[in-house]
């Protein structure tokens, strides 16, 4: 059974398939949605490497030394869950988002 979680708005949710080799090492595509008033892009779908699980993962840069800096981000655990959840329930995929 999937936990409850916050409410998010999340709506218009597009979805783009990655390239067969890409999906071969994980990535299942790209997607973006709009969240309240932002529209939210470049965040990818990713099959686990240790399960069947999807998960998302949100776009960053890498500075000089290798750092991540997230462009946008849930702000804490139980958000990304929701997020997550709401993703890819609107994608058809909430089976495969199950803890």
């Amino acid at each position: 059974m999937i936990a409850r979680h916050p409410p998010t708005d999340i709506r218009d949710v597009r979805f783009v398939q990655a390239a067969p080799a890409d999906v071969e090492r994980g990535l299942v595509g790209f997607v973006s949605f709009t969240l309240g008033p932002l529209r939210i892009g470049g965040v990818t779908v990713r099959r686990l490497a240790d399960s069947r699980r999807l998960a998302l993962s949100f776009p960053c840069r890498r500075d000089a030394h290798g750092g991540r800096h997230f462009v946008v981000r849930p702000i804490g655990d139980r958000e990304r869950r929701a997020v997550e959840f709401e993703v890819l329930r609107a994608l058809g995929l909430t089976e495969a988002a199950a803890p």
